[in-house]
């Protein structure tokens, strides 16, 4: 055959996007040092789609030479890639269950540490505080709230929110058996809700990547939801090896209500604490 290209070797649109991710990944890695290789590739591809198309570009190997000269973009970026499927604490169940369970058990210890892995903008860490200045005990422990965006941290560590969204969350507070009103810890101003300094004394704002980066403190309770799905098991199984490393004996953990435990190489180290809102209980160190 001559004059012309093997056509069983043309590859096809969906081909050469796959090829374009994987040229990315390389990029991102050598030029940044971040290393998403263990995410999973259709939900990678999806959302470097989304992303490019959303900023008029037509392919990701023109989002990837963004990325490469302009270290702006790549903040953009990594809110997409790394965004957690839902809010927290939009169920006003498992915010009842972290005041009924989970708080009288970290009571009994003097002082105690959170981590919430991926914590986003930062509307959870601020409800956790509530609900622990509630119960009494939020000046006995220190929140970390951490995330791989500086976007996403900037806005946590500024505190103002949409009304609409806080207004959601105050219905939610309620619901779980608020003591008070969610609006008395923000103010309006400038069509903001802008949650109190006081209410940020014990919360520490952090970059960290559950990809690479590794424990930096001793918790007793630490919240990893709807982050685990976004990982192939090689991944999953080193952020569980991280947590399971920065948890103490006896420590909770809570995942996402599609995320587990089993199968895991650390799953007979727990025990279920409350099944329905999937927190575990450290019971045992791996050798």
């Amino acid at each position: 055959m001559t004059g012309g290209q093997d056509p069983m070797n043309v590859r096809t649109a969906s081909d050469v996007a796959d090829l374009e991710v994987k040229l990315l990944l390389t990029g991102l890695y050598e030029q940044y040092g971040l290393d998403f290789s263990q995410y999973s590739q259709q939900t990678l591809r999806r959302r470097l789609l989304a992303f490019a198309e959303s900023h008029g570009l037509k392919t990701i190997s023109l989002l990837q030479d963004k990325l490469l000269h302009y270290p702006e973009w790549l903040d953009r970026l990594l809110g997409v890639i790394t965004m957690n499927s839902a809010p927290m604490f939009r169920a006003p169940s498992f915010l009842q269950c972290l005041r009924e369970r989970v708080v009288p058990a970290l009571k009994t210890d003097p002082y105690f540490r959170i981590w919430i892995a991926g914590c986003s903008t930062g509307e959870e860490a601020y409800l956790l505080a509530v609900l622990l200045e509630d119960e009494g005990v939020y000046d006995r422990c220190r929140i970390y709230a951490t995330d791989v965006s500086e976007e996403d941290l900037g806005k946590a560590k500024r505190g103002a929110y949409s009304p609409m969204v806080m207004a959601e969350y105050g219905s939610i507070y309620a619901e779980s058996g608020g003591r008070k009103r969610l609006a008395e810890y923000y103010t309006i101003g400038d069509d903001e809700a802008i949650l109190s300094a006081d209410l940020r004394r014990n919360i520490v704002f952090a970059r960290h990547n559950l990809a690479t980066d590794g424990s930096f403190n001793d918790f007793s309770f630490i919240l990893c939801r709807n982050s685990l799905v976004q990982f192939q098991k090689p991944l999953r199984d080193r952020i569980f090896e991280l947590i399971h490393g920065s948890l103490t004996f006896y420590g909770l953990l809570a995942v996402g209500n599609k995320e587990s435990l089993r199968l895991s190489p650390f799953e007979k180290y727990y025990q279920e604490f409350d099944p329905e809102h999937r927190i575990y209980r450290k019971v045992g160190i791996r050798d």
